[in-house]
């Protein structure tokens, strides 16, 4: 029997801790689609923020390949491309996880002021502050910090050490935009583009499809009801209570995704967008917070 190529060693590993990993080739990239899937051409993964029904078994769509399937991993598929495979990444949001990916010496000095203190992994040129909870991803949110977590990947360089804090609130706030000038066609409170939640984004959690959805469903009415005042706090309070509902699965539970339908349905009664985001991430916050 040949030798386990290290790349794949490290991905089982991974997997048998829970968190979705694939492999990168030389560049630290993502290997290409395949035919297939080349150019969009299957119209993309069910995981993927525009859902399509590719179910490809190659490790195509970078993050969205990322899995904790030993099956998939040791796959004869698989099995050429860990041959060529330089590095492994993971899929943090997959793992319910959030990386401050901090790229320079003055990144991480921010963040020592800034950011409560979690685990850490070095880096070539900084390090990797990861933190318990998923989010939306976003490049560049100040100079030199990158985050990373729903739909991306990061290098897997190590456990890293230091205890594994939750996410706070000032992490998720990075990633709200203050926009003062609406783009063309737009308005300040037009409602942003709808992500719903489907179980596929919960492969963690220990509620029934119905459960979710039907508590969601209630939590909408409630802030859509609200179109005098007091939508932006109803926001709040439903994306606490939801989220408090999920804290003794073990995730991922797609909380983000039912953060987004909270938001549109603010912005939908009139709620800036950018108050609505940070009432729902404050309010996803405050749950995990009450249950630490």
């Amino acid at each position: 029997m040949s030798a386990i190529p290290e790349p794949l060693r490290t991905a089982l590993d991974l997997a048998s801790a829970g968190v979705p990993s694939l492999p990168l080739r030389r560049g630290k990239v993502p290997f290409g689609n395949c035919r297939s899937c080349k150019d969009g051409a299957c119209g993309g993964r069910p995981v993927m923020k525009s859902a399509g029904p590719c179910r490809c078994t190659a490790p195509c769509h970078a993050w969205a390949a990322a899995t904790t399937d030993p099956q998939i991993l040791a796959s004869p598929v698989w099995a050429p491309v860990w041959r060529e495979a330089v590095a492994v990444a993971y899929h943090p949001g997959g793992a319910g996880l959030t990386v401050v990916d901090l790229d320079n010496a003055a990144a991480v000095a921010w963040a020592c002021e800034t950011l409560p203190t979690t685990r850490t992994v070095r880096t070539m040129r900084g390090e990797h502050w990861i933190y318990r909870g998923a989010m939306r991803s976003s490049n560049a949110v100040r100079p030199g910090v990158d985050i990373k977590s729903l739909m991306s990947y990061t290098r897997w360089l190590g456990p890293g050490i230091g205890r594994m804090a939750n996410l706070p609130a000032a992490v998720c706030a990075l990633v709200v935009k203050e926009e003062t000038t609406p783009g063309p066609g737009e308005v300040v409170s037009s409602v942003p583009e709808r992500v719903t939640w489907e179980r596929s984004v919960a492969a963690g959690c220990r509620h029934t499809e119905r459960y979710v959805r039907t508590g969601l469903e209630r939590g909408l009415a409630l802030v859509r009801a609200r179109t005098e005042s007091g939508a932006g706090s109803q926001a709040f309070g439903v994306a606490r209570f939801l989220a408090a509902q999920h804290t003794a699965c073990p995730g991922p539970c797609g909380l983000a995704a039912i953060g987004e339908e909270i938001v549109a349905a603010a912005v939908f009664v009139g709620v800036p967008e950018t108050y609505a985001r940070r009432a729902v991430a404050n309010g996803l916050e405050a749950a995990v917070e009450r249950a630490a």
